[in-house]
């Protein structure tokens, strides 16, 4: 039997990366899904992929809480309820120490922090006993990657939030959970250059136990057991799919004999 089958679930951010991926395992596992993302072409181009009758895609700024509760009701409206919550949208960026401007800054945090909040806002009125939020962390969080101050703060904050969320919406029977994922190969490395991209991956695997990035897919997999029944008793964790970065960043290849 699928196991999602006659869920309702919002990705945010899911015109394309993990986003994407999940809301095509979700479909799989027999969802329907509203999808939200900034470009309506991809948008399109993704409700395509997915199927007319399985998919919604709403054109949003994931820092708009406008666009959070546009999102919610196109669910409701058209497939009247909702389930899951995937909060992927996101964005990164460097920030300097001495050469970071504030709205840079502030933008990162926006999206990030504000933006999720928001968009778990517009749709707790509607999730039932048995809903599953899931957030998205990252390693960066606790790693200290230079340059990634804004965004490092974002996602542990986002941690932090889900804790917080799971507190409150315990006593409603609603899970809340973050899956935290490494290096993943998305669609922002396009905008680099092939032989970059393939120095970028070299020097990243080497700081990754298994010795290489992961598969949208492999994030994808983890959210759809956080969003069925088969984690119905997980509740504020974090599920680290980063190929050991976090946990054992000692079995890297770069610290090997």
């Amino acid at each position: 039997m699928a196991r999602l089958n006659g869920k309702v679930a919002l990705i945010t951010g899911g015109n394309s990366g993990i986003g994407l991926a999940t809301a095509k395992r979700f479909v799989q596992e027999g969802a329907k899904v509203v999808i939200t993302g900034r470009n309506q072409e991809s948008l399109t181009a993704a409700v395509n992929e997915l199927g007319a009758e399985n998919a919604v895609a709403v054109q949003a700024e994931a820092a708009d809480p406008a666009g959070s509760e546009r999102a919610v009701a196109a669910a409701i409206e058209r497939f009247g309820k909702l389930d899951i919550v995937f909060a992927n949208a996101g964005i990164s960026g460097g920030t300097p120490l001495g050469d970071t401007k504030l709205e840079d800054f502030e933008q990162i945090l926006k999206v990030n922090v504000t933006g999720v909040f928001f968009t778990v806002q517009a749709a707790v009125p509607h999730l039932q006993a048995g809903a599953s939020v899931i957030l998205v962390g990252s390693v960066l969080a606790t790693t200290g990657g230079v340059t990634r101050a804004a965004y490092a703060a974002s996602k542990g904050a986002v941690t932090s939030m889900a804790r917080v969320f799971a507190s409150e919406l315990s006593p409603r029977g609603i899970r809340v959970n973050t899956v935290v994922p490494g290096a993943t190969k998305t669609p922002i490395w396009k905008a680099t250059e092939p032989e970059q991209i393939a120095k970028l991956e070299a020097g990243l695997s080497r700081s990754i136990p298994l010795n290489r990035l992961g598969e949208p897919d492999e994030i994808a997999n983890a959210v759809l057991f956080l969003a069925s029944d088969e984690s119905s008793f997980v509740q504020a964790a974090q599920l680290q799919v980063d190929g050991g970065a976090d946990g054992a960043p000692l079995g890297a290849p770069i610290y090997r004999q």
